[in-house]
């Protein structure tokens, strides 16, 4: 692995342990559906006992305990990765003529389905619901809603922020120091969200062409909204999602935590998709980041700990990495969209090769004759073929000929056409999800 031999093996290690501690309190539990399950236990047990200091015995630990397997989407060689921070941001415990933009707990009206009710932290995907009555659900007040103040008045406000966009901004990263005028700090983490899906705003911002795609960054988004407050709260309310958060108990040197419940080590840890990694796993990311500026290429060949999720991090090699708190931090992560190459450590005690072998895999792809028989349509073209024509703009098209639509031959008889067939639907199904 180009650069494993000079990266800072011991930074690592430290951030390893400090997700070994809750791994390595788990008894009697059994092992999750993931393919790494409770694999990492016996690494994180011996390193319990290993207080090291010495760089050199660090990368021996890594080296002994776990085997580098490259992992990446089917069909794509490099991974993805993007950067996050704790937001340092001025505000109040009361309301006043500066600060008015409230931060909310979590209500006590607000139900995940399958969590529970009175847990920290609740999952950042699945369905959340409005509780009325005892038995009536209903989707919760989306973005608009609440910043019109539905939920206002309740007690549910933990400080106040001088405008929107640095709530929004606390909302994307899952964090932020709020700092009061009196000297002290507010601590908020996530706490639970709204039940919405995550739109970037980024992204549509790019799609209107209002900011070029290769020069997106979190600090031109916050440029654009500040010169554009109407169209800031219109840009804000077309991500429905909400999140609301909690107050932690942590000084002003605590680092914020993670989702795995472990404070986070800035430039070693990443929030990675809880739905196929497990915390704790060491991750090698290799490739090129524009760490000293915009423009700059600067080599990052580092082993960094899964730690914490994100709702947008979706996908075997995917990855946000952390890089504290504070402005400098939010500059630097806030210009990361970039590729890079992902291994995965593997605890020896889990063979890939043997546990491969027993994973589904997709079907093949329909062969081209097969495919001809079912042609893929555009749903968009599709629809616009289906407008009503407008005859005073196109007279023609009511005397245009009308095709009749062609018979498809029957489908082959035997095994191998019921093969064909049944592979194609998968494809179908696979390419109408995507």
């Amino acid at each position: 692995m180009p650069g494993w031999r000079d990266d800072d093996h011991l930074a690592a290690y430290n951030a390893f342990r400090a997700s070994c501690r809750p791994i390595a309190a788990q008894h009697g539990l059994p092992s999750e559906s993931k393919a790494l399950g409770t694999s990492l236990r016996d690494p994180c047990r011996i390193a319990k006992g290993l207080e090291l200091t010495d760089e050199g015995k660090a990368k021996a630990f890594f080296e002994e305990h776990f085997l580098p397997l490259r992992i990446s989407r089917l069909g794509e060689g490099e991974g993805f990765v993007t950067g996050y921070y704790e937001p340092v941001l001025d505000g109040s415990r009361t309301q006043t003529d500066i600060y008015n933009v409230p931060v909310y707990r979590r209500p006590s009206n607000l139900f995940v389905r399958g969590a529970k009710p009175n847990s920290a932290g609740l999952p950042n995907k699945g369905q959340v619901f409005r509780k009325i009555g005892r038995r009536k659900l209903v989707p919760y007040y989306d973005r608009a809603e609440i910043e019109d103040g539905v939920i206002a008045g309740r007690g549910l406000e933990i400080c106040w922020l001088k405008d929107q966009t640095d709530l929004l901004f606390a909302q994307i990263q899952g964090s932020a120091r709020v700092r009061l005028a009196d000297g002290s700090t507010v601590r908020i983490n996530y706490d639970a969200h709204n039940g919405y899906p995550y739109t970037p705003v980024g992204r549509i911002l790019i799609d209107r062409g209002i900011i070029p795609k290769e020069q997106m960054s979190m600090q031109k988004i916050r440029d654009w909204m500040a010169q554009n407050p109407d169209g800031a709260k219109e840009l804000r309310r077309q991500n429905r999602s909400y999140v609301f958060f909690r107050e932690v108990q942590l000084s002003d040197k605590d680092e914020a935590v993670g989702a795995q419940g472990v404070p986070l080590t800035p430039g070693r840890s990443i929030a990675v998709d809880k739905a196929l990694h497990v915390y704790g796993t060491p991750f090698f990311i290799e490739g090129e980041l524009p760490i000293e500026s915009e423009q700059s290429r600067t080599p990052f060949r580092r082993l960094m700990i899964a730690q914490d999720t994100g709702s947008a991090i979706v996908g075997p090699a995917r990855a946000d990495l952390y890089f504290g708190a504070g402005a400098d931090a939010g500059r630097v992560s806030g210009r990361l969209r970039h590729n890079m190459r992902f291994v995965m450590l593997v605890p020896r005690s889990l063979d890939p090769v043997a546990r491969g072998r027993r994973m589904p895999v997709p079907d093949e792809r329909p062969s081209e004759k097969i495919a001809k028989l079912f042609p893929q349509v555009d749903p968009q073209k599709e629809n616009s073929a289906a407008k009503p024509v407008d005859a005073s703009a196109a007279p023609a098209a009511q005397n245009a000929p009308v095709a009749k639509p062609v018979p498809l031959p029957e489908p082959r008889r035997g095994i191998k056409a019921e093969n064909e067939t049944r592979r194609h639907r998968h494809y179908r199904h696979h390419r109408t999800y995507r």
